[in-house]
């Protein structure tokens, strides 16, 4: 996916609340590689839309703008395909600027900031001249953002809620614009990234005011599991900085260029997947529907909460992944030219199965007690079902219309008297046994070729009996042999029929087989990496907070970091849980008592073949 120009994402409707737009979730829905979102942030007119822009390799897409006012109303997203990374979607957003005047109020500003927290994998803070107390405290909506976003939907205190953010939010970029000073602190020299954890460093002390400067700066190092610092100077002479869009390179400061550069570097090279609750992948269509919920919570007055968002984003896409598998499945099958053979129905049965489930497992995730998955097995059987049924309708179809038309010149023999003359017999099983070995001859009549041969051998006996009666040139002796010869012959047809049936029925036991142990396999394979992904995603937050534990250490608040040893500790747990062999087995012993309604399959299938047409299942004995 790759959109010329970007679009308006969530923008204000006639109502003044958010709304999202429905060309973009167009745009989305046809995004099936995973997503890497980079959202910026920040005061109006502090240059968001260049740095958003540099990043899609274009001079010109954002919109700048040359004026005091604020340019992008809302949030504007640009799709384009990852520069570094095939197989994957570079999402930027750009948002309305911050503490614009002309709104009036700082709702939507809030909810702008908000939004952009819960749709990025990175988070770019863009401001400008240096990190100081003035700069901090524009960066209130960090401190805010606990109340404006819920991790789970029950249960938790608040302080339980803040230290679950950063296994969860993006990682944290600060671009400082337009900034003139000497990198040094206390008379040394230090990096961007030095410069800012300085910046971020906390006061000891209790009362208010240290509190309040505590406040943005233990938020941002709490909520964020990586930070990193950009510093750029300014790109052109003043008079020009209101064309930047439209400048040449060689107009612009070689220096800005670089460290532009380097940002643009930084970006696609450590930016990850976006992904929620549990460590499960973004894609374009996952993240329409983030959006959609976000957005949908906020209007209806409520705080969004990521346990709903994807409760919510599941439900949705793992009813979407059932639809496309049957579909597939579907489709798979419906090439078949009828009647075939239940070995070749079966082969093309399991393969078209292995994918349709294979489909579902990449695109369903969070499927409670394997819900879906059960709804797609019954959906499968029930199409291999109706196919099963229609192959053997045809096959009947297919047999009777051969044997009538093989049959026909010795219908037109009994209606003219031939058999009924000295000889008659011997003429007629001469002209049955060619009927029967031509039948036999004939290829692709599918599965009901005995049982249909059984029927017109015993649709015939009557007739045979009566021919045989009426053949003077026989002997009764001769005639008793002829009739324990028709007997022998059916009674041969028969068995072959039962035999028939029996074959087919070990092969649909032997397709239920399959088709559970091909659902245990694949499930098992989709458990394992879920678990890994969510084992992932406790160990970024352990690395985070293990990090954050050492400078507090270092920066003598040892109370602080000990209060950190429960969430620590908490979080080694997890990861040991979700390693464990005997876990992991518990768990697939639920998974295939989950999916023992393949069972039920079988039964149906069985049944279907069972079910005697007017024929009988001679025994060992009699065969």
């Amino acid at each position: 996916m790759a959109m010329e120009q970007p679009v308006c994402l969530v923008g204000n409707g006639a109502d003044g609340e958010l709304e999202v737009n429905p060309a973009a979730l167009e745009i989305l829905h046809g995004v099936a590689q995973p997503v890497v979102v980079v959202a910026i942030v920040g005061l109006y007119r502090t240059g968001k839309s260049y740095l958003m822009n540099s990043l899609a390799g274009k001079k010109k897409g954002f919109s700048l703008g040359s004026t005091v006012q604020s340019h992008t109303k809302g949030i504007w997203m640009w799709c384009l395909p990852h520069p570094r990374w095939d197989g994957h979607t570079l999402v930027l957003l750009d948002t309305e600027g911050l503490g614009d005047v002309e709104k009036g109020n700082t709702k939507n500003d809030v909810w702008i900031f908000a939004l952009a927290v819960l749709l990025s994998s990175t988070l770019v803070y863009n401001s400008k001249g240096t990190i100081d107390q003035y700069a901090m405290e524009q960066l209130h909506f960090v401190s805010e953002l606990t109340e404006h976003i819920k991790v789970k939907a029950q249960g938790g205190d608040d302080l339980e809620e803040d230290t679950e953010f950063v296994r969860f939010f993006p990682s944290f970029v600060w671009a400082v614009r337009d900034f003139m000073l000497e990198l040094r602190i206390e008379g040394q020299l230090v990096t961007e990234d030095e410069y800012l954890e300085h910046a971020l460093a906390l006061k000891k002390g209790i009362n208010k005011k240290v509190m309040d400067y505590n406040l943005p700066r233990q938020c941002i190092r709490n909520f964020f599991p990586t930070r990193k610092c950009f510093l750029f100077v300014q790109p052109a002479s003043r008079q020009e900085m209101g064309q930047l869009d439209s400048l040449p390179t060689s107009a612009l400061d070689p220096q800005f260029l670089e460290q532009t550069r380097q940002f643009c570097d930084y970006v696609f090279q450590c930016s990850h997947v976006k992904t929620v609750k549990g460590g499960i992948l973004v894609n374009g269509q996952r993240f329409r529907s983030l959006v959609q919920s976000y957005v949908g919570t906020i209007r209806s007055g409520q705080v969004p909460c990521l346990d709903n968002t994807v409760t919510a984003m599941a439900a949705i896409e793992n009813e979407a992944a059932l639809r496309e598998a049957l579909a597939h499945y579907t489709a798979g099958m419906g090439g078949l030219q009828l009647p075939v053979e239940l070995g070749e129905l079966s082969a093309l049965h399991g393969r078209c199965e292995a994918d349709a489930l294979r489909l579902f497992m990449q695109r369903s995730f969070k499927d409670e007690e394997q819900g879906f998955q059960k709804q797609l097995v019954a959906g499968i059987t029930e199409r291999y079902g109706n196919l099963l049924a229609e192959n053997e309708a045809v096959s009947e179809q297919t047999c009777r219309a051969l044997l009538e038309e093989l049959s026909a010149a010795m219908q037109q023999k009994l209606s003219a008297g031939l058999y009924s003359q000295p000889g008659g017999y011997q003429a007629y099983d001469r002209d049955q046994n060619w009927v029967v070995e031509n039948y036999r001859a004939k290829a692709k009549k599918g599965v009901k070729a005995e049982e249909a041969l059984e029927q017109f051998l015993a649709s015939k006996k009557v007739e045979a009996e009566a021919v045989l009666k009426a053949d003077k040139l026989l002997t009764e002796a001769e005639k008793h042999m002829a009739e324990e010869k028709q007997k022998a012959e059916l009674l041969e047809q028969q068995w072959k029929a039962a035999e028939e049936k029996r074959l087919q029925t070990e092969q649909l036991l032997k397709d239920q087989e399959r088709s559970h142990q091909e659902n245990v396999k694949q499930l098992e394979a989709k458990v394992a990496e879920e678990l890994a992904s969510a084992r992932q995603e406790a160990e970024r937050a352990l690395e985070s907070k293990l990090k954050e534990q050492e400078a507090m250490l270092q920066k003598g608040f040892v109370e602080k970091a000990r209060l950190m040893e429960d969430e620590i500790s908490g979080l080694k747990r997890e990861i040991s849980s979700a390693s464990k062999i005997d876990f992991l087995s518990d768990l697939f012993s639920t998974i295939r008592e989950a999916l023992r309604t393949v069972t039920c399959v079988s039964n149906y299938l069985r049944s279907r073949h069972q079910r005697g047409k007017g024929t009988s299942n001679p025994s060992k004995t009699q065969r």
